[in-house]
């Protein structure tokens, strides 16, 4: 078993909500929805947390630190905090490799996401991984397969055990707007609306698929416009507004949790760095970068936040400090451990049977 790195229990300087605690969903909020403004710094924090989590990565990676793909969610925060804060204790998260944030709201801490991240030995996956490929029982949280399409029918099966369990837990997942063109996406979804499955399906429209911009991968005006052909409920949300992507959640996963079927949110955001790290985006318009830089999702919040009085500038600057001191402990508390054997990497493929 791998063994799980916890933060402090009391406040956890980096990460998400510890084991145990009460999650988001807990959180005190009128029938109607309304976030309490605990909810609203913790929204905050947690987009800064990925975005500061991320370019600490993207650091590691440039020094030669961590090997293979280094992705960020960079413009995504949003989407990914606020989706996942619609969710409570007990639900079940199938997160892509552009939501960070989503990982840290259903209380993974930063210490288990470096170790993933750095490959090292006591990690999640015993060092099998370096990114965010991983399984969390305990949180429900099952990293994401790098054939995106194929988390679907793994979400649609946990689906199914829920209604057959008679349980009323609710599954999440995602898939950006290329991925939405994947067979087994559309099976899924077939299944998922048949059965009236508790599925919440996030379309990412990032508007790349790789380097493939959307205008040349489908003619729909809203991926949430496909949503009819299954008879489900579909909207579309401005993904660089946190609360507008909570909102809309929120509503697709109380529909789910009333075993009233499946929906699809379609949040429209940009993906502000290439494909991964070796990826310098050559093929994304300046004036269209431009465009997106001044929809930045937190700085967007962060004028909501400032004009409600919720956060100062002396908070801002306490929080960052805060946030960037715990991931660099995390780092090099990481960086100081081993590799695992190379041996290691054959243990595990295949079932072994208990010593007698």
């Amino acid at each position: 078993m791998a063994t799980r790195v916890t933060t402090n229990k009391k406040s956890p300087p980096a990460g998400g909500r510890t084991r145990g605690s009460a999650g988001p969903a807990a959180a005190a909020r009128t029938p109607n929805g309304s976030l309490a403004k605990s909810d609203l710094l913790a929204l905050y924090r947690y987009m800064v947390l990925m975005r500061e989590f991320e370019d600490t990565i993207i650091r590691l990676y440039t020094q030669g630190k961590i090997v293979g793909g280094a992705y960020t969610g960079n413009g995504n925060e949003a989407t990914a905090v606020g989706s996942a804060y619609a969710l409570s204790d007990g639900d079940y998260l199938f997160p892509m490799h552009r939501d960070m944030g989503a990982h840290f709201v259903r209380g993974q801490s930063v210490d288990n996401l470096m170790l993933m991240h750095l490959a090292r030995k006591g990690s999640l996956t015993e060092g099998r991984d370096g990114t965010g490929h991983y399984t969390d029982r305990d949180l429900r949280i099952f990293g994401n397969i790098s054939h995106l399409g194929a988390m679907l029918p793994v979400a649609c099966g946990i689906g199914l055990a829920v209604k057959l369990r008679k349980e009323r837990n609710v599954v999440m997942t995602y898939i950006g707007d290329g991925g939405s063109n994947v067979g087994e996406v559309h099976e899924s979804l077939a299944m998922a609306s048949a059965m009236r499955l508790p599925l919440v399906l996030v379309i990412e429209n990032n508007q790349y698929a790789y380097s493939t911009p959307v205008s040349r991968q489908f003619i729909v005006e809203r991926l949430s416009s496909r949503a009819a052909g299954y008879g489900i409920p579909g909207k579309t949300v401005d993904g660089t507004d946190v609360l507008a992507v909570y909102h809309a959640c929120r509503e697709a996963v109380a529909r789910a949790r009333a075993m009233r079927g499946p929906s699809i949110v379609e949040s429209v955001t940009m993906r502000m760095h290439g494909h991964a790290a070796h990826d310098n985006a050559w093929y994304v318009p300046p004036k269209e970068l431009a465009a997106w830089k001044r929809k930045d999702p937190i700085a967007r919040f962060e004028k909501v936040l400032t004009g409600k009085g919720v956060l100062t500038a002396a908070m801002k600057k306490q929080l960052v400090a805060e946030l960037r001191s715990g991931i660099e402990k995390s780092a090099a508390a990481a960086l100081d451990l081993p590799y695992p054997p190379a041996e290691d990497a054959l243990r595990g493929v295949f079932f072994e049977p208990p010593a007698r």
